[in-house]
Formats: C-alpha cells, sequence, structure tokens
C-alpha cells in the first residue's frame, strides 16, 4: 500500500543532510520539561511561526510547492498561506522544518524502513531539536504517513492473525513518541503557542478508493487510532484541531490529482482553520463522528 513519492521527498533528503550536518546553533535538549497551557500570541504581537510536518507543510499538491527549509513567501501550502493570512495583522517571521516523506514516529519510522517504505527521518529526531527558542507560535501535523507506514507493514503479513492487537501497538508507540514530541517543543520553546492537528482518516481519502475493501479497513483503523493519539495531546497543554471529523477534509474538490495530498483550495482551508484558532477561536476534537466510519466495518 503505497502512496506518491514526490520528487521534493528525494530533495527534503539531501537537504536533511546538509541542515542537520552543518547547523551548530540549535542543539538537542537532553531533558524536556513538562508542558504548560500558553495563550494565543497577543493581537499585533509579533509571531515567530514555527512548522513541523511532512509533504504537506511544503504544499505538495498544489501550485506553488515549496522546497524544505525555505520562507517560500508565494506558497499555496497551508504554512505559507497561514503565514501571509497572520500578516495582515501581525509581524510574521517563518521556520518551515516541514520535510517530504516524514513520519512523526522514530518507533514507525523504524517500522518503515523495515517494510521497505521510503521515508526521509521522523519529526522527534529531525525536526523538534531545531526548533528556535523564540517560537511563538508551532504547528504539528503529522500521521498520515505513519498511517501508510502501518498499512504497508501489516500488507506483507506484519499482523499476523491479530489486525487489532498489532495496531493498537504501533498506535502506543505513535503516542509516546507523541508525548515526547510534543514536550521537547515546549522544552525548546517555552513561550510557543502549540496546535497540534490530528490524522484524517486516511481511507475517506481518494487515493485510497484505488484499494481493496479490506485495505482501506487497515487504513481506517490506524488513522483513527493515531487520531486518538492526536486528540490526547489536548491534555498536554497545546490546542488540538480536529483533522479526522472536519466534513470539508474529505472534499473531492480538495485535493489534488494523486488524491492524497490537499490542492490549494485544501490547504487554504487548513490554514483558515488554523488562523482562526490563532485569533482565539476554541478547538475541541471529537470523540467520535461519522468520518471514523467511514468504511463499513466487518
Amino acid at each position: 500500500m503505497s502512496t506518491p513519492r514526490p520528487l521534493a521527498g528525494i530533495l527534503g533528503i539531501s537537504l536533511l543532510g546538509i541542515v542537520i550536518g552543518g547547523c551548530d546553533l540549535l542543539k538537542k535538549d537532553a531533558t524536556p520539561t513538562a508542558p504548560s497551557a500558553v495563550a494565543p500570541p497577543a493581537a499585533g504581537a509579533p509571531i515567530h511561526y514555527t512548522a513541523l510536518g511532512a509533504s504537506d507543510a511544503n504544499g505538495v499538491g498544489g501550485s506553488v510547492a515549496c522546497l524544505p527549509f525555505t520562507p517560500c513567501d508565494n506558497g499555496t501550502g497551508y504554512v505559507p498561506v497561514l503565514a501571509r493570512q497572520l500578516r495582515a495583522t501581525h509581524e510574521v517571521t517563518l521556520t518551515n522544518l516541514g520535510t517530504p516523506a516524514a513520519v512523526l514516529s522514530p518507533a514507525i519510522e523504524t517500522l518503515a524502513r523495515q517494510y521497505g517504505r521510503e521515508v526521509t527521518g521522523n519529526f522527534v529526531d529531525r525536526q523538534m531539536p531545531f526548533v528556535p527558542r523564540d517560537s511563538t507560535l508551532v504547528t504539528i501535523f503529522g500521521g498520515p504517513n505513519d498511517g501508510n507506514a502501518i498499512g504497508d507493514a501489516m500488507l506483507q503479513g506484519a499482523a499476523g492473525a491479530d489486525v487489532t492487537g498489532y495496531i493498537d501497538a504501533q498506535a502506543r508507540a505513535f503516542g509516546a513518541d507523541y508525548d515526547r514530541l510534543v514536550r521537547g517543543v515546549r522544552s525548546r520553546a517555552p513561550g510557543a503557542f502549540v496546535i497540534v492537528l490530528t490524522v484524517p482518516n486516511l481511507a475517506a481519502m481518494p487515493y485510497a478508493a484505488r484499494y481493496p475493501l479490506e485495505h482501506r479497513r487497515v487504513l481506517q483503523a490506524s488513522a483513527v487510532a493515531l487520531s486518538r493519539e492526536a486528540n490526547r495531546q489536548a491534555g498536554e497543554g497545546v490546542v488540538v484541531m480536529d483533522v479526522m471529523c472536519d466534513p470539508a477534509i474529505y472534499g473531492p474538490a480538495h485535493f489534488s490529482s494523486d488524491g492524497f495530498h490537499p490542492n490549494d483550495a485544501g490547504y487554504a482551508h487548513l490554514a483558515s482553520r488554523l488562523a482562526a484558532i490563532v485569533n482565539g477561536a476554541g478547538s475541541q476534537p471529537a470523540a467520535s463522528c461519522a468520518a471514523m466510519t467511514a468504511v463499513p466495518p466487518r
């Protein structure tokens, strides 16, 4: 079970090595501290925005995709669009750490490589250590690549006869790594307002329509389990933006031709929702919704 691998993923591997090998300004924290709640940036205050993510953070699928680690002011992905929206009322400095083909979890990176899926690293080891300490806004959007990696492994027999148990175990590993990621971000940038985006139901996205029903069930179960772990971060002093239960996310008009990445309209929708949260709108993840069972269960 594979998704399109953009050329930007190959570029991301090379650029990532350059940045990690040559950057001595930001070093990894040995002991992250417990997170605490932070208010959104004050009206008119300068915003130092840092994005952690995968190809979506670079706008792959949009009309103007961005190379990793570049400001890309004219990009049409949700990160540069959000930065432009915020610049209407704030001075904004952007650090985009998103890397195509990255996964959030170190444990799932190991799993992906074991079963032949190309990845460029994980958020915990390759992005979190480089969050600028003066960040006042951080967004984290990970999980879709992780869900596809779990699907790949299961299609190759990794789960054996215990599909439910296997997915639960992978979700627990993902959740433990998510805890490390959020606490590490808060340790590096204690003044940052952090927004976590949950995982959409991969099985309800257009790219999954070509898979047999059982494959889609695996994708759905994995995505729901990973989204649950992202939802749990609401208790860790961050704001969670519910992607799983947003009906607009799944509209065909919001996807690029690969059926996996958003197009300009899809990215604009994500950016508008994020901007509303930065401007003080409430956000509470849903415990359940119709999207979680878009594919009929057994």
